[in-house]
């Protein structure tokens, strides 16, 4: 939720920059084109990356307000990922922003004037956890801030690849509120409670290499490499079974939403649903075959 990009006071309480410059796209995007058209995206660079075209690449685009989440770009970015996980020809997705900031948060310009009334009748941020339900997998490659909403953001995602320079934070309370697209939840199951209770309680950020250390983060990369990693991560995801893959994704999920005896017979039922796939029988296959499997993804 939180973590305002602009305004004076706002930007003295989070200790973001008066200078909000982004810096120029990660490189000339192509747009994705499947339905969401070209024209459709006002926030959002979208284009297919990896020697097979097979992993999309997301990335937020609002440089001027250090990619602030307002309702606008996550209407956009729900839009995306419904046309993404509905291209047979995408394994893999990347999300990422610029390199001085992924996320600096939700838009507080925005929801500074919402009462109780509004945010209960509307469900407000209910539609933001859509990145969480997406089948396919989900890479985040945070460079820059990544506080308050944007942190929410990466935590949706299945897999959290950060840059050098990233920074990590959950500083609603300096706004007098608390995180609401799953701050308090997601980043207590990734790095305990003691560490999460220290985080939200009292707005301070996570480093990198402090991040990875906590589990919050996998990998930690140069700023300029982290994008392209990422993406090689997806292209080695998107080369297996899109099938499996999203059985597989299904099983981890449940580890954090089910008993340990519930989550293994969610596993062992997914699991015993491979065997009616042909990707299984194929990989297995050419496993024993001596060979490279050639999926077809049903």
């Amino acid at each position: 939720m939180a973590a305002a990009a602009a305004g004076g006071v706002l930007r003295g309480l989070l200790r973001l920059p008066s200078v909000a410059v982004a810096g120029a796209p990660l490189r000339p995007p192509r747009r994705f084109l499947t339905s969401p058209g070209p024209s459709s995206f006002q926030y959002l660079l979208v284009e297919k990356r990896g020697g097979r075209q097979e992993v999309a690449l997301i990335q937020l685009n609002r440089p001027k307000a250090l990619n602030a989440l307002c309702d606008g770009l996550m209407g956009e970015l729900k839009a995306a990922l419904d046309a993404l996980e509905g291209d047979p020809g995408v394994g893999a997705i990347v999300l990422t922003g610029s390199e001085r900031a992924f996320a600096a948060g939700a838009d507080i310009k925005e929801m500074q004037a919402r009462t109780f009334q509004d945010c209960y009748r509307s469900n407000f941020l209910a539609h933001w956890d859509r990145v969480s339900r997406v089948r396919k997998p989900v890479i985040a490659a945070v460079n820059g801030f990544a506080l308050g909403g944007g942190c929410e953001l990466a935590m949706m995602c299945d897999i959290v690849y950060a840059g050098e320079k990233a920074q990590f934070g959950q500083p609603e309370i300096l706004l007098g509120t608390i995180p609401g697209a799953g701050g308090t939840q997601r980043l207590t199951r990734a790095v305990g409670k003691s560490l999460a209770m220290e985080m939200i309680l009292t707005g301070d950020r996570l480093s990198a290499r402090e991040a990875q250390q906590a589990g919050l983060v996998s990998k930690v990369f140069p700023v300029e490499k982290v994008v392209e990693e990422a993406v090689k991560c997806g292209e080695r995801i998107a080369k297996n079974s899109k099938l499996a893959a999203a059985m597989a994704k299904e099983a981890v999920n449940a580890a954090f939403e089910m008993t340990l005896e519930e989550g293994l017979k969610a596993e062992k039922r997914l699991f015993h649903g491979s065997f009616a796939t042909e990707d299984r029988k194929e990989g297995m296959d050419a496993f024993v075959e001596k060979r490279e499997a050639n999926f077809k993804d049903n």
